[in-house]
């Protein structure tokens, strides 16, 4: 019984493109009591890779995050196989604006505390208490109100590439921080003023929505489906975009254009410019924003330390690297002192905290 891969990222990306299926890019979550999560991680993983799925999937007791890629043909099979779960039956599958059939090239299904890192104990609030589910066009409706506030509430490499018009963008590196942040900065608007918070797909809200009512905002709303779902009710329901730039994604297309608007710049030369990369230094490997004129003269690196070591054979970089662990910036993602044009997205408050 196999259940893990047993094929490369370059073996897997071999065989889709021979394999020549348009694929679809799909994410959903549920929260849902999961008693034994490693009989259900093995359950999803010998079911989904006889469907050929791919993607980044965690399991807790909690419940399910779901991010993957699945061949166009195997879709309806997918759900029905998705219907045969109690908790699963008709959940809302937010279904990729772009595709790309190598946006997932392993299938990871991993038991996990939590589906979200949001560091916080849902013993203490009633996680179910959550805030008002809006579609598209009530949100559009809400967010005109001179009476709201409308909080971002994903992380600073994601707003800066694309957010919707007069959002707040909290400068944090993850979720959890950006909790605290906000009550401080709205504690005097928890009664008069409407919480409407967004973030990709709903599930960062889900959690959030729940934990502000326990902290006693009244008037607490979030996007139903998050970023991805609302695209497609405008375009169905010809409503204005008020989304301007590129949703950032967690595959390996790493964004999707919503508006022709470039809103950030490039990292390294300040132009505009909205496409991140990683630096082609496998020791440090930091997530940034390039634009092609410095992709090609800085050899798709973000430092010119880094592209000497990566001009190295790899046996070389390998002995460099040996007992160093790794760079910090592996983990970072748009941070470095060496970036001249981090765009700084700090005490954006400012306008909430004087009214």
């Amino acid at each position: 019984m196999q259940l893990y891969n047993n094929l490369s990222a370059k073996e897997r990306a071999d065989l889709i493109e021979q394999a020549g299926k348009e694929r679809l890019t799909i994410s959903f979550y549920k929260y849902a009591k999961i008693g034994n999560t490693e009989i259900f991680r093995n359950h999803l993983f010998l079911a989904w890779d006889q469907l050929e799925v791919l993607g980044r999937i965690y399991v807790a007791h909690e419940g399910i995050n779901a991010q993957l890629s699945i061949p166009a043909e195997n879709f309806e099979s997918f759900k029905n196989h998705l219907d045969t779960i109690t908790f699963l039956e008709h959940v809302r599958l937010n279904i990729a604006i772009e595709h790309d059939n190598f946006a997932f090239l392993k299938l990871k299904v991993k038991v996990r505390q939590k589906i979200v890192a949001d560091g916080l104990n849902d013993n203490t609030f009633d996680v179910t208490n959550k805030g008002v589910h809006v579609d598209a066009e009530k949100f559009n409706e809400l967010i005109d109100d001179p009476n709201t506030v409308l909080v971002d509430m994903r992380n600073h490499y994601e707003s800066e590439i694309g957010h919707f018009k007069n959002a707040i963008t909290p400068d944090v590196d993850t979720f959890r921080e950006s909790l605290d942040l906000i009550e401080e900065d709205l504690k005097d608007h928890k009664e008069d003023k409407n919480l409407v918070m967004y973030c990709t797909g709903g599930i960062r809200c889900e959690k959030a929505s729940a934990y502000y009512k326990h902290k006693g905002f009244k008037n607490v709303f979030q996007l139903e489906g998050g970023i991805i779902n609302y695209v497609r009710q405008i375009e169905s329901n010809k409503l204005e975009n008020k989304f301007i730039g590129k949703n950032f994604v967690f595959d390996e297309r790493r964004s999707e254009r919503i508006s022709d608007d470039v809103i950030a710049n490039c990292h390294q030369c300040g132009k505009p410019a909205d496409l991140h990369t990683n630096c082609a230094n496998e020791a440090c490997h930091l997530l940034f924003i390039q634009c092609e004129d410095c992709k090609a003269q800085m050899e798709n690196c973000c430092s010119t330390n880094c592209m000497e070591i990566n001009r190295l054979p790899f046996e070389e970089q390998k002995a460099l690297r040996k007992g160093q662990g790794n760079s910090n910036d592996i983990f970072k993602k748009g941070r470095a002192d060496h970036l001249p044009f981090k765009k700084d997205l700090r005490n954006i408050f400012d306008t909430f905290s004087k009214t």
